[in-house]
């Protein structure tokens, strides 16, 4: 099991803010903030939500996503594009939000719900066996994702669910394209065997 084949992208914004918005209006000079917004909420959602925020903090992390952005808008000058900037700028918030709960208690740990319920959205046609089971595959697909350190967090969700290649995740989080491919490799091992543990902790409920 992949992250990728287990987790389909999708997205859980407020319906007004998933408006399609041509790729050429987002990226023109100087971009407009209302636009960008309705271009990349549905992005910097589900991403928040993959990088392992807890529930309870999502909306607001996200909003602080989008101070830094408008915030920074007018320095956009096109030499990236608009999706690997604003990348770059949740990886930061993110990470800020960590360090944060880290200060104000060393201990803290997550325990709100990190699975999108947009993304276990199914077809009106599944069962609800079918229905439930999906949900279950995409919460321990999260839970995998959580077991991994951030820096393979990162590479991992940005390359197989987001599907971005390495090139401009280099460039999204300010480090240099071999060390993308080395975290990756080790992403993509790491969740491999946190899959392997999974299933054999599976094993060993069935036969205790």
């Amino acid at each position: 099991m992949t992250a990728r084949a287990a987790v389909a992208p999708s997205t859980a914004p407020p319906a007004d803010a998933l408006s399609a918005v041509p790729e050429a209006d987002v990226q023109a000079a100087p971009p407009d903030f209302a636009k960008v917004y309705r271009k990349l909420f549905p992005l910097v959602w589900r991403t928040v939500r993959r990088l392992g925020v807890d529930a309870s903090a999502h909306e607001d992390v996200c909003q602080e996503v989008f101070v830094v952005v408008h915030r920074r808008l007018p320095e956009f000058r096109g030499r990236s594009s608009l999706k690997t900037w604003t990348f770059g700028i949740v990886v930061n918030v993110v990470q800020a939000h960590r360090r944060s709960l880290r200060r104000q208690s060393p201990a803290h740990r997550g325990t709100g719900e990190i699975v999108d319920p947009d993304q276990l959205a199914a077809p009106s046609n599944l069962s609800p066996y079918e229905a439930m089971r999906r949900a279950e595959t995409a919460r321990v697909v999260h839970d995998l994702l959580a077991s991994l350190d951030e820096e393979k967090r990162v590479v991992l969700v940005l390359a197989e669910l987001e599907e971005m290649p390495p090139a401009e995740i280099a460039q999204g989080i300010g480090v240099n394209v071999n060390t993308v491919y080395a975290r990756l490799r080790a992403a993509r091992q790491a969740f491999s065997d946190a899959v392997h543990r999974h299933h054999a902790r599976i094993r060993g409920g069935r036969h205790g």
